[in-house]
């Protein structure tokens, strides 16, 4: 297909050709979540029909797929056009905002630096492998803060410290060390830094309600989410030396139940890892669904009890950071690191359902970290090195693939019946979903692009490694 862009992009566009088939019994990718608005077997957290967000309480928004119905954030912005305020931010980190009551909420890691020979010394204190010292980073100490900004204004209104970590697990040099987005419910604030603690704090007065602490080896850094439901947040905890899914007390922070995750084949736990943030849905049967998507496995559980309903094994894949998705019958994965693919599975299952529930699998310019979007029966999805692919939901065909540029590892989100990916550069490319790749707008801000945009009613949020930016139309 051709891609219509802007003339200033001509020079840049390479349009991909070539085999574009699905391999229609493999692996692979992110999910997209539904534009059924109507549909009733939808996430957890979905908005009434017809309304634009008002709050984005966990990451990729109120319906976990980071579509938002009804909204229309700006096409085109940048430093000096459509920018309402600009926030320089403390520390570093990939989290991405969440908001509530007029309030926006982030985490951070207020990282001590140490020097190079210290550096050295304090990777060889790790059981790290010398040979892959150059992909990780280690901070002699880390301070964990939760941030409170003032959604009209932009003023940094509160910053409240969580604890102080005296030398940390390494991470990879791409993380940070407040990656996963913290979660909203009520008035309780849920802040999450994998095994470096998990925090409940009181929105209102600032206080902590209760804190825990699940080691866990992540090899890399923390990254997946928690959500939050029915009382209970819901950590995946898919580290190396062990891989389960656990759910806390929301009121008190106990645990209610830990189901360790079906047994791997993996020469090492490193690829046994995972990075994945869960759903729940709702399958035609009326069963209420925790999708947790891990290494090798895509498992579904009983939130209540974290008994299990069914699994399916994926092959080797290994690291996987996109957040599954469902249209009220498929629920879209991604595989993870190794050789990415995109999996569409039937969700009516019960026990094994490798061999009878997979609809179709796809393994071109799959993304290993940025998750899927779905409009119109379309899935969008960008690799992580900047090909921007249309699939279609129903057999998986590739529609177009359009090198966009850039590295990525941002999800989309869908508003105002655009598409918006952000890229490691600061760049935004804003597309109109279709059968062709229509590129409207490529914007630029200053920074690095990690987080994953916000939207409320007709305002964009964006988080880069130095700043939070609101644009609004």
């Amino acid at each position: 297909m051709v891609c219509h862009l802007p003339p200033h992009q001509l020079s840049r566009a390479v349009t991909f050709s070539g085999d574009r088939q699905l391999s229609v019994f493999h692996h692979h990718l992110f999910l997209s979540a539904t534009a059924l608005i109507g549909c009733a077997t939808l996430l957890v957290c979905v908005p009434t029909p017809g309304q634009a967000a008002d709050s984005w309480p966990e990451f990729r928004g109120p319906r976990g797929d980071g579509i938002v119905p009804n909204s229309h954030p700006p096409i085109q912005f940048g430093e000096e056009d459509k920018l309402t305020w600009k926030t320089k931010l403390e520390g570093k980190a990939w989290s991405s905002p969440v908001i509530a009551d007029g309030t926006i909420w982030l985490t951070s890691a207020v990282e001590i630096m140490p020097t190079d020979e210290e550096r050295v010394a304090l990777l060889k204190n790790t059981d790290n492998d010398e040979r892959k010292f150059k992909q990780l980073a280690i901070a002699k100490a880390i301070e964990l803060k939760a941030l409170e900004v003032d959604f009209e204004t932009g003023q940094l209104k509160r910053t409240i410290e969580l604890t102080t970590v005296e030398q940390p697990d390494a991470i990879h040099s791409l993380n940070s060390y407040a990656s996963p987005t913290p979660v909203i419910d009520g008035n309780r604030l849920v802040c999450h830094f994998g095994t470096f603690g998990t925090f409940c704090l009181d929105r209102s007065s600032g206080e902590r309600i209760w804190e825990r602490t699940l080691p866990l080896k992540h090899a890399v850094g923390p990254g997946s989410s928690p959500i939050i439901h029915d009382g209970k947040v819901i950590l995946i905890q898919d580290g190396m030396e062990r891989q389960y899914v656990a759910a806390l007390d929301l009121e008190t922070g106990s645990t209610l139940w830990e189901t360790d995750r079906p047994p791997m084949e993996a020469p090492t736990g490193d690829q046994k890892k995972a990075y994945c943030t869960p759903i729940v849905i709702t399958d035609a049967n009326g069963r209420e669904q925790l999708l947790c998507m891990g290494s090798q496995w895509m498992v579904s559980y009983d939130a209540k009890t974290g008994n299990e309903f069914w699994r399916l094994y994926h092959g080797k894949g290994f690291s996987v950071v996109p957040r599954p998705i469902f249209d009220g019958k498929t629920v879209y994965f991604a595989t993870g690191f190794g050789k990415p693919q995109l999996w569409a599975v039937t969700v009516d299952g019960n026990g094994d359902v490798t061999d009878t529930h997979v609809s179709w699998t796809l393994k071109k310019s799959i993304p290993a970290k940025p998750s899927p979007v779905i409009a119109d029966g379309s899935i969008y999805i960008v690799d992580d090195n900047g090909v921007a692919s249309c699939i279609d939901s129903e057999d998986g065909s590739n529609v177009w693939s359009e090198r966009l540029g850039g590295k990525f590892s941002a999800s989309p989100i869908l508003a105002g019946g655009h598409i918006y990916f952000c890229n490691h550069s600061g760049e935004v490319f804003v597309i109109k979903p279709g059968e062709e790749c229509d590129i409207v707008q490529t914007n630029q801000v200053d920074g690095q692009i990690m987080a994953s945009p916000a939207v409320i009613n007709d305002a964009m949020i964006l988080r880069t490694d130095t700043a939070l930016y609101r644009f609004d139309r």
